[in-house]
C-alpha cells in the first residue's frame, strides 16, 4: 500500500502547490532536481531540512499521478 504522508498541500504555503511537510519546499523543486541528474545525497546536502523518505515520497507521488488516465477532448479521426 502506497504511503504518502510528507506531502501537503495548504492554500496559505506556495499557493496551494504540493510540497514537503508544510515546508515551502515543493514536490516540482524535488523532482526537477532529480530529473537533472542531482543525487539523493546533493538534494539532501542542499536542502537540510529535507530527509531521504521526503525524497522516496516525492517519487512515489509522481509516480502515482502519471498512473492517472488522460483524458482529452478531441476526437479519433
Amino acid at each position: 500500500m502506497l504511503t504518502i504522508d510528507r506531502i501537503t498541500s495548504d492554500p496559505n504555503i506556495m499557493n496551494g502547490k504540493a510540497c514537503i511537510r508544510g515546508m515551502r519546499i515543493t514536490v516540482s523543486l524535488v523532482l526537477n532536481l532529480v530529473a537533472n541528474g542531482m543525487s539523493k545525497t546533493d538534494i539532501l546536502e542542499e536542502y537540510p531540512a529535507l530527509e531521504a523518505e521526503d525524497i522516496n515520497q516525492c517519487l512515489n507521488y509522481a509516480a502515482y499521478l502519471a498512473e492517472e488516465g488522460l483524458y482529452t477532448n478531441q476526437k479519433a479521426s
